[in-house]
């Protein structure tokens, strides 16, 4: 890549075609971030009404200090090899030095096997785009299929020939395996960091959202995406007595399931659990943090990082969930919960009992591992990895 001309700062487009979860909040993030590092930002965004109604409750304000590019109009997913000839156009209307892929994983998969049969991404993208790989999934050793390996092939050829830079993963062993294969790679490893501050006194976060003062408060955050394993988790709370301390707070939009939305409204009407069936704001997810007890996280075949395992950390809260892949490394490693067998519905329901009475000194212990985690995984880390990845790129300072 050719760095920016003397004089002037480097500016790159941030391209992010998505808008739920944890998108714009990392993409307000980068923003900040870059536009602290004295980069020059653009941002790539889809145009359609909904997500404009998403941006403006996420972004705001911040939208004005950056130009905004129009990704698509319609509210139809593009496909992988629009976004790149896409985002190819706009590097050149743009007069950005390179794209930024908020989420590589939306172009990753067809544009790797592409490279790997020869066909490259559009030229004006040699040496210009690079981007956050949330699931790198050929770099799996247990992810050995022919289409992962076919991934990999691609993968290299495309940093092997220049074309992309800065790479960054969320998974620091993946991230490691990557370097050790091509150790000239432009990949570095992003800390994957809480959206906000968890500041709020339990006492008033309870109050806030209606929570019983008295009752072990596990919370289940997030989509109603059946590998999260909200099932499993109403499953367990379901079949412990009434009559038990234990309170399920459920934040995030239900799903379709039916048997699941059953079971909760029955939980809900027992007073066993507070239902927040919507996407909730950000004061209510400050709430839903720092008002629970535990927060549950019993994914099923989970592969990366958890945005909720950083929020849970950063609030100070012990975790339960599956003792798999990336998250269950985690848990352990730093001593953040506890761990059961993934999908193993009646261990979790003894890793709830284990929760429910729980000494002091053993909260304390997750306390303090919940502690070095979130130093390690801070905003202000996320800040320096992210910085150094464009300073090593751009030639910026």
């Amino acid at each position: 890549m050719t760095p920016a001309s003397e004089g002037s700062n480097p500016h790159v487009l941030l391209f992010e075609a998505r808008t739920e979860g944890h998108h714009l909040p990392w993409l307000r993030m980068m923003i900040e971030d870059l536009l602290s590092g004295q980069i020059r930002v653009s941002v790539a965004l889809r145009q359609d009404a909904e997500t404009q109604r998403f941006l403006q409750a996420h972004l705001g304000e911040l939208l004005r200090r950056v130009p905004v590019l129009p990704i698509t109009t319609k509210p139809r997913e593009p496909s992988a090899g629009r976004l790149l000839r896409r985002a190819a156009q706009l590097v050149q209307e743009s007069g950005a030095d390179m794209v930024f892929f908020c989420c590589l994983d939306e172009v990753a998969s067809a544009c790797l096997r592409r490279a790997a049969v020869g066909w490259m991404p559009p030229r004006t993208l040699r040496g210009r785009f690079g981007g956050v790989f949330l699931r790198p999934r050929f770099l799996d050793l247990q992810s050995r299929t022919l289409n992962q390996l076919l991934k990999g092939l691609g993968f290299r050829r495309l940093v092997r020939g220049q074309w992309v830079g800065p790479v960054l993963f969320l998974d620091e062993q993946l991230c490691q395996r990557a370097l050790a294969a091509m150790p000239d790679g432009p990949f570095l490893w992003l800390p994957d960091p809480p959206t906000q501050l968890f500041d709020l006194a339990q006492a008033d976060a309870r109050a806030a959202l209606g929570l019983p003062p008295d009752k072990r408060v596990f919370l289940f955050y997030g989509g109603p995406y059946r590998r999260k394993g909200l099932h499993l988790a109403v499953e367990a709370l379901a079949s412990l007595p009434p009559e038990h301390p234990t309170f399920l707070l459920y934040a995030g939009l239900q799903g379709p399931d039916p048997k699941v939305a059953a079971a909760l409204d029955r939980l809900s009407a027992q007073g066993r659990a507070r239902l927040l069936n919507r996407y909730v704001t950000d004061e209510e997810e400050k709430a839903c943090f720092c008002g629970c007890d535990v927060v549950l996280l019993p994914y099923l075949k989970h592969f990366g990082s958890s945005g909720v395992l950083a929020q849970a950390a950063a609030a100070g809260k012990p975790v339960i969930a599956s003792d798999e892949g990336l998250v269950g490394y985690r848990v352990r490693q730093y001593g953040l919960g506890w761990l059961f067998p993934s999908g193993d519905v009646p261990a979790l329901r003894q890793a709830i009992l284990q929760a429910t009475t729980a000494s002091q000194q053993e909260l304390q212990l997750k306390r303090l591992g919940a502690q070095r985690y979130a130093a390690q995984f801070s905003r202000a880390q996320f800040r320096r990895h992210l910085l150094q990845a464009f300073s090593r790129i751009l030639g910026s300072s």
